[in-house]
């Protein structure tokens, strides 16, 4: 019998997914990639094809329930094709990130017991051939890409073709005894300190959550998905798979590089994100502000101010409305161009995001939404949605879901229970009972509060936390934030554990401070001694003096230095979901927190190698 469209929280499976888009919405072109600068669609029929042909392969070549496969690959929709293919014979999909070192890619290929890796290029292929090499537990190395190295995935399906007739008995009494509560998948969570967890999750576990937030979204087959998170994440994964649900067409970006293009061109509807990327297509966008003159400049900055009162409950008043209606046609119907001109709503997940930004974009007419998660959860717990009615808070993450429990613990750390809840961590025992209590509820870590008894509000990493000398708590995180509110701050990290008082390290947004330094007629050789300008010196006071006024007085930050390299996944600094990793920034900059501290070298112990960037620090003076 068809799947009625109104009855996918009855399906158990991630593969049940095939059979509701072949039913419910069997279209020419619903997955997208972009080949020798064209888009090409592959429809639900060659979908279907390679899902099941590629898991006939498998069972040819041996595979059985529980065996493992690795992909680190970019998105694509031949990613979609092998995690169907592998759910269908109970093959558990392991997703490993493009981005992550040689160290961290062996770990997770070694310890997920992976029998076959796939790669997606050339590139990753010869980063990982090496590594490889020293497993003997991989039997097979495939690729997505054609070269001449390793076969290539489609002889995998070749191979299921060529014998569909005897396996294709084989395959559907596969698929019967595939469980709602058995593996589907192993992510490995990124290891912003040190190695990774790999969370099993079922499916039991994603398909509850594509029901959980199935109707709170305005989703239908006209629907043109862009994706460029990686689809390794867990956040992008489900999203993929609710997107499915719906019967939308997803294209898949051709990297992070090319989303303002890939807009354009797609006229994307919806488009799932993190915070940083939206700071930083904000930050181009006002990039283009500061390029106007006269009348155009006012006007531009006058919206902006305008967009950041904005109240999504239109509580700001007949007069405040008028002056939207016209900020909107003359300002911010730009926005809505540079985003293709099509786009309904953002949803942002995987970090805080500023709620100043999603005023912004709920007055420029393009809702931002802010939902929050963990890996461990597949990942919804609580999301800001359109469909209901007072269902949107800024600076709240949202209401929980329907078939999700929160509560909030004594100490404050949020608190879940529900089918999304993970089956656990993969051969360790021991954090699953820290993360899991006897009752069932899972510790999050992250500290929060529920508003008006609905809203649910992220305050701080629990372990993030730190007490100054004083007794006095405070949350970096929501200091980090204001922080980068300030067009001229990348990143920052705010410390201060067990001493008299706060103070950060601050990456400036370098390409905003070149442009900025050249306005000023500021010359310098490189980094390190423009943050070293005195004029560079007193605007970074200024933006921290204007955090320290909205703070209270024990979160102050009191000295703060400037440092002239930027943070990013590649060199190290941040988690692939753009998250910091402050153990690694605590041991890069050991030398220079010692010394923001006044500590000798042999009275400190974060760390102790020797520092190799140039940095600059400052303290606040008391005119600021």
């Amino acid at each position: 019998m068809p799947i009625e469209k109104n009855k996918v929280m009855e399906l158990l499976r991630t593969f049940d997914l095939l059979d509701h888009l072949k039913q419910q919405y069997d279209k020419a072109d619903v997955l997208f990639a972009k080949r020798d600068g064209k888009w090409l669609g592959f429809s639900v029929d060659e979908y279907v094809y390679h899902a099941r042909n590629f898991a006939k392969g498998l069972l040819a070549m041996g595979f059985q329930k529980g065996d493992k496969i690795a992909t680190v690959s970019n998105n694509r929709p031949e990613w979609n094709f092998v995690d169907m293919g592998m759910a269908m014979i109970g093959v558990v999909h392991v997703p490993v990130y493009p981005s992550i070192g040689a160290e961290e890619s062996r770990f997770i290929l070694e310890h997920s017991d992976a029998r076959m890796l796939i790669v997606s290029d050339n590139l990753l292929l010869a980063k990982l051939q090496p590594i490889v090499a020293q497993l003997p537990a991989i039997e097979w190395v495939y690729a997505f890409h054609v070269n001449d190295r390793v076969p290539h995935w489609l002889d995998i399906v070749a191979l299921g073709e060529s014998r569909k007739v005897a396996l294709r008995p084989v395959l559907e009494q596969c698929r019967q005894q595939i469980l709602p509560d058995d593996v589907a998948s192993i992510i490995y969570t990124s290891g912003t300190t040190g190695f990774p967890k790999g969370v099993m999750l079922t499916h039991r576990n994603f398909m509850s959550n594509v029901a959980g937030t199935y109707h709170l979204f305005d989703l239908g087959p006209d629907d043109r998905i862009l994706s460029f998170l990686p689809l390794c994440h867990v956040f992008e994964r489900l999203a993929n798979y609710l997107f499915q649900s719906h019967g939308c067409s997803i294209y898949y970006a051709e990297n992070m590089g090319t989303i303002v293009q890939d807009l354009s061109a797609t006229r994307a509807t919806v488009f799932t994100t993190v915070p940083r990327v939206i700071e930083r297509i904000y930050d181009r966008i006002v990039a283009k502000g500061d390029d106007l003159s006269g009348v155009k400049k006012l006007m531009f900055f006058w919206a902006l101010r305008l967009g950041e009162a904005y109240h999504p409950e239109q509580k700001n008043g007949l007069w405040y409305a008028l002056k939207l209606k016209l900020a909107r046609r003359l300002v911010f119907s730009q926005w809505q161009r540079s985003f293709g001109g099509s786009m309904k709503f953002i949803i942002s997940g995987g970090a805080a995001l500023q709620p100043r930004l999603s005023r912004l974009f709920f007055a420029a007419g393009i809702p931002l939404m802010e939902g929050y998660g963990l890996t461990e959860t597949s990942p919804v717990i609580a999301v800001n949605s359109l469909v209901k009615s007072r269902s949107v808070m800024i600076g709240t993450v949202g209401p929980c879901l329907n078939n999700v429990e929160v509560r909030i613990d004594e100490d404050g750390e949020i608190l879940t229970k529900g089918p999304c809840v993970m089956k656990g961590y993969y051969k360790d025992i021991d954090h699953t009972k820290a993360a899991i209590d006897p009752d069932g509820w899972f510790h999050t870590g992250d500290m929060g509060q529920l508003v008006g008894d609905r809203f649910l509000k992220i305050t701080d990493r629990k372990k993030e936390i730190f007490k100054l000398s004083s007794g006095k708590y405070v949350a970096p995180q929501v200091i980090e934030n204001l922080m980068k509110e300030s067009i001229f701050i990348e990143q920052a990290m705010v410390v201060g554990d067990n001493e008299k008082f706060a103070s950060a390290l601050i990456c400036p947004n370098f390409d905003h401070l070149h442009v900025w330094a050249s306005e000023h007629k500021i010359h310098y050789r490189d980094n390190g001694e423009l943050i070293a300008h005195p004029s560079v010196v007193k605007q970074y006071q200024k933006e921290v003096a204007r955090v320290n006024r909205i703070t209270g007085k024990h979160e102050e930050i009191n000295r703060f230095r400037l440092v002239a390299e930027s943070w990013s996944a590649a060199t190290g600094e941040l988690s692939p979901t753009l998250k910091l990793k402050r153990r690694v920034l605590y041991k890069k900059y050991a030398p220079v927190l010692r010394d923001i501290y006044g500590y000798a070298p042999d009275e400190e112990n974060r760390g102790a190698i020797k520092f190799n960037g140039a940095v600059r620090d400052f303290d606040l003076p008391s005119e600021v």
